[in-house]
C-alpha cells in the first residue's frame, strides 16, 4: 500500500530565527534599566546582605545563630558544623561554602571576635594569619557559647518580629533581642552597593557602663566611661584624643594600633606576639623581606613565624651591635607592625542605611531595646491575665462544688455542660471550659483553694507589669539592671593597651646612613658594584659579563647619591647606600631590575651629583648638544624618578659631568673630527631642551663619539679646533686616529 504524500511544510520561511535572520532588538533608556534591573539589587545588597543591623548581625548571621539556636545547640553537646551548615539552607538560600565562612568569622578558634557566640572545636584558621586555612565542615564541631543566652533571651516572648523565610516554610526572627548593645562589642564589616560599613568592637564591660550612663544623662562623656576600640588580637593602642573624639561624634574616623613585643638579651631576638587587628602576620613578613631585600633594613639576620598552639609569635633574629628599641621604631613606620584602623559605623535602622557615632548609636539601641521590653511585659501581662481570668472562674466554683457537679450529672448532652455552667454561675465559655476540663480528683476544695491563693499574687504582677508597659523609666531601670548582669557574668579584662603619653624617643626616626668610602663600577649594560676599600684590595680582577665592560669608575661614599639615565629620557635617583657592598667577583646589580625600571626600558648613562654643581653635556646623534645646570635635576621631595630627563628628538651618543670647563672632541661616522671648548655652549634652563648644532653632518653620516682632548690620539690639536660652531670639522689623519677602541 502507497503511503500518502505529506504536505510540505513552509511555515519556517516566515520565521526569521529559523532562517538565521537576527531577531528583533528592543532598545530599552540605561535610566530604565537601572531603575528597573540595577537598583532593587543594589537595596537587596544594602539591605539584606552586607550592612549589620542595630542587634549588630548582618542577616547571614543571624540566620546561623537562629538555626544552631532551634538546633538546641545553646546548652547542648557540640555537632558537627556540616549538620549546621545543612541545617541553615533552610533559611539562608546560598551554597554551604558562604554559610560555614560566616561560621568560621564567628567561631572562638578564628579569633575575630572579642566574644564568639559559637564555640568551636576544631582547626578554624586565625583571624591573624592570611595563609592559614580552616578545616572542612565535616571534621570540625560547633554549638553556640553561653553569651548567647543574651542574644536569645526572651525571643519565644513576641520580644521582636518573625517573617517567613525564602520558600514561606519556616519563620525567622528579623532581629535578635540582645541584651547588651552587640553591635558596639562585635566587630563587623561589609561592602554594600555605594556604600560600606566598618565597626570596630568595644570592651564589654565599657560599652555596658556606657549605655547605663547614656540612659541617666544625654550628655554624658563617652570618652570617659568608653576609652577606646579593643580588639581580640591586643596589640597596642596609640591614644589621641582628637581622632576618637571625631570617631566618638561622627562615626567615620581612624587610630593607630601598634604590635606588641619582647627582646631576649640572652638570644638576641625579638619576639612580637600581638600584631594590629587589620593585618596578618604574612603581610608583615612579606613587607620586612621587601626592606631587607632592598638595603633598608640591614639590622635583621633572620625572621621566622614561631606561632604556635601557645599563640602568635614572630621571631625577629638581630645583627651583633643592633639596638632594638631603634629598630622597632623604624618597623613600625615602615611595616604594618603599626597601622591604622579606619571606622565607618554605617548601621541598618529601620531598613535604612545611617552613619552614627557612638552616643547615637547607644540612643538608637536603647529606644530599640525599650520596645523589646515592652513587648515582652505586654505578652507576660497577657498570659498572666489569661490564667487569671481562668481562676477567677475557678474561684466561683468554690461557692458551690456541689452544684457544679449536679449541673453536669443531670445534663444529659455533652455539648450542653459548658453552657449550663455558664448559666449556673455566670462565668463566660472560656471559663466554663476550664471548669468543665478538671479531673474529678480535683474537685476537692483543697485543690480549688489551693489554685485560687495565685489570683492576688497575679493580680499584683499584672498591676507591675501594665505599670513596666506604660512607663519607659521603668523599663530604663530594668536594662540597666540586665546591663549590670551581663557585665558582671561576661565582661573580661581589655586585649589592647592604650599608649596616652609616648615619650619623643618612641617616636619613628629614621636612622643614620652609615658613613664609609667606596668604590663604584659601572658597566656598559648597566651592571652596578659598590666595593668598599678593604675588599678591593683582597680582590681580583672585576666580573664583567660576556660582551659587557667597563663604563664609569668613581671613589665616592655610601651616603652619596647617583643619577642613573635611561634610553627612555627618565632618570631614576638612589643612594649608594641603598645597595649592598659587593665583590669584584660578581657581576653587580643590574639597574634596569634593581630601580624598578619600566619593561623593555634599558641603562643609558649615570653620574653621581654631589652637591648639583656644574652641568650635564647631552650630545646627540643629529650633531647637537644640550647643556643643562645639574640643580634643574635637584627635588626638595625626595622624589625617585624624573620624566623628561633629556630631549627625545634624537638618540644621546654621549654625556658628561662638567664640574670644570675642558676641551672636547667631537668625531662623526664619516671620520671627521672637531674639537672645542665647553665654555662655548651656554646653559639651558628646561632638562629635555633640543641643543644646539655642533657639528655639521652630511645626510648619511652622523655623531659617533665624543671624548676629553686629552684622552685621544690627536697630535694636530690645531687642525680640528674649529673657530665658530657649528662646523663640519677636518677629515683625521692616521697619526690622529690612534687606537680605534673608544667607548662612551
Amino acid at each position: 500500500m502507497a503511503k500518502k504524500k505529506q504536505p510540505k511544510d513552509n511555515s519556517h520561511k516566515n520565521n526569521p530565527n529559523v532562517m538565521g535572520l537576527r531577531p528583533e532588538v528592543l532598545e530599552q533608556p540605561i535610566t530604565e534599566t537601572l531603575e528597573i534591573n540595577y537598583m532593587p539589587y543594589a537595596m537587596s545588597v544594602i539591605v539584606s546582605r552586607a550592612i549589620p543591623e542595630i542587634d549588630g548581625f548582618k542577616p547571614s548571621h543571624r540566620k546561623l545563630l537562629y538555626t544552631m539556636y532551634q538546633m538546641h545547640l545553646l546548652n547542648g553537646p557540640r555537632t558537627k558544623s556540616a549538620n549546621v551548615v545543612g541545617a541553615t539552607m533552610k533559611l539562608n538560600p546560598h551554597g554551604d561554602a558562604s554559610i560555614y565562612d560566616t561560621m568560621v568569622r564567628l567561631s572562638r578558634g578564628y579569633g575575630a571576635l572579642l566574644h564568639p557566640p559559637v564555640d568551636s572545636k576544631g582547626n578554624f584558621g586565625k583571624v591573624y594569619s592570611r595563609d592559614m586555612a580552616y578545616a572542612a565542615s565535616r571534621y570540625t564541631e560547633v554549638r553556640l557559647d553561653p553569651i548567647c543566652n543574651e542574644f536569645f533571651r526572651d525571643i519565644d516572648k513576641d520580644t521582636v518580629d518573625f517573617v517567613d523565610n525564602y520558600d514561606g516554610r519556616m519563620k525567622e526572627p528579623t532581629l535578635l533581642p540582645t541584651t547588651f548593645p552587640n553591635v558596639l562589642v562585635s566587630a563587623n564589616q561589609g561592602i554594600a552597593v555605594g556604600m560600606a560599613s566598618n565597626l570596630c568592637g568595644f570592651n564589654l564591660g565599657e560599652v555596658c557602663d556606657a549605655a547605663i550612663a547614656r540612659m541617666k544623662d544625654p550628655n554624658a562623656d563617652l570618652l570617659s566611661l568608653l576609652k577606646a576600640p579593643d580588639f581580640p588580637t591586643g596589640g597596642e593602642l596609640l591614644y589621641n584624643e582628637s581622632e576618637l573624639r571625631q570617631v566618638y561624634e561622627t562615626g567615620r574616623g581612624s587610630f593607630r594600633v601598634r604590635a606588641k613585643w619582647r627582646y631576649l638579651k640572652s638570644e638576641n631576638i625579638i619576639e612580637v606576639y600581638e600584631i594590629p587587628y587589620t593585618t596578618t602576620v604574612e603581610a608583615i613578613i612579606d613587607k620586612v623581606a621587601e626592606l631587607v631585600k632592598a638595603g633598608k633594613v640591614r639590622e635583621i639576620a633572620d625572621m621566622r613565624d614561631e606561632t604556635d598552639l601557645s599563640g602568635l609569635k614572630l621571631a625577629i633574629d638581630l645583627k651583633r651591635g643592633t639596638d632594638p628599641d631603634k629598630l622597632m621604631q623604624k618597623l613600625f613606620k615602615a611595616t604594618p607592625l603599626m597601622d591604622a584602623a579606619s571606622c565607618n559605623f554605617n548601621i541598618l535602622i529601620a531598613g535604612t542605611p545611617k552613619v552614627m557615632g557612638v552616643g547615637e548609636i547607644l540612643e538608637e539601641w536603647t529606644a530599640w531595646r525599650l520596645e523589646c521590653i515592652r513587648r515582652r511585659a505586654y505578652f507576660d501581662m497577657q498570659k498572666k491575665s489569661e490564667k487569671l481570668h481562668l481562676l477567677q472562674g475557678l474561684q466561683k466554683i468554690l461557692l458551690d462544688i456541689d452544684k457544679a457537679i449536679r449541673i453536669i450529672r443531670e445534663t444529659e448532652s455533652d455539648a450542653e455542660v459548658v453552657p449550663n455552667l455558664m448559666v449556673g454561675f455566670g462565668i463566660d465559655q472560656v471559663q466554663a471550659e476550664f471548669v468543665a476540663e478538671i479531673k474529678l480528683r480535683n474537685i476537692n476544695k483543697e485543690y480549688i483553694l489551693r489554685r485560687t491563693e495565685e489570683i492576688e499574687s497575679l493580680t499584683s504582677e499584672i498591676a507591675d507589669l501594665e505599670d513596666i508597659v506604660a512607663h519607659p523609666a521603668r523599663r530604663k531601670r530594668i536594662i540597666a539592671s540586665e546591663l549590670q548582669a551581663v557585665k558582671k557574668k561576661y565582661a573580661v579584662p581589655r586585649r589592647t593597651d592604650i599608649l596616652y603619653d609616648l615619650p619623643e624617643e618612641e617616636e619613628p626616626v629614621e636612622e643614620e646612613t652609615p658613613d664609609y668610602p667606596v668604590h663604584v663600577f659601572l658597566s656598559r649594560q648597566g651592571y652596578f658594584k659598590k666595593i668598599t676599600p678593604q675588599s678591593l684590595r683582597m680582590s681580583g680582577e672585576q666580573k664583567y659579563k660576556e660582551g659587557d665592560g667597563p663604563l664609569l669608575q668613581w671613589e665616592a661614599n655610601n651616603r652619596d647619591e647617583i643619577m642613573v639615565f635611561s634610553d627612555r629620557q627618565q632618570c631614576y635617583k638612589a643612594h649608594l647606600s641603598d645597595f649592598a657592598d659587593a665583590k669584584a667577583s660578581v657581576l653587580g646589580s643590574y639597574l634596569p631590575s634593581a630601580l624598578g625600571m619600566d619593561e623593555g626600558e634599558g641603562f643609558l648613562w649615570a653620574c653621581l651629583p654631589g652637591d648639583y654643581s656644574g652641568s650635564l653635556l647631552f650630545f646627540f646623534e643629529n650633531g647637537k648638544a644640550a647643556r643643562v645646570e645639574l640643580n634643574k635635576y635637584q627635588t626638595v621631595t625626595r622624589r625617585k624618578k624624573l620624566t623628561g630627563a633629556y630631549s627625545d628628538r634624537s638618540p644621546v651618543k654621549a654625556a658628561f659631568h662638567l664640574r670644570e670647563e675642558m676641551e672636547l672632541a667631537v668625531i662623526s661616522t664619516e671620520g671627521r673630527c672637531l674639537t672645542f671648548h665647553t665654555s662655548a655652549l651656554l646653559p639651558k634652563t628646561t632638562r629635555n631642551t633640543v641643543g644646539v648644532a655642533v657639528m655639521t653632518l652630511k645626510p648619511k653620516y652622523q655623531l659617533d663619539r665624543v671624548l676629553p682632548l686629552e684622552e685621544t690620539h690627536i697630535q694636530n690639536k690645531t687642525r680640528y679646533r674649529a673657530k665658530n660652531l657649528p662646523a663640519a670639522g677636518a677629515l683625521l689623519k692616521p697619526e690622529d686616529r690612534g687606537e680605534e677602541q673608544l667607548t662612551l
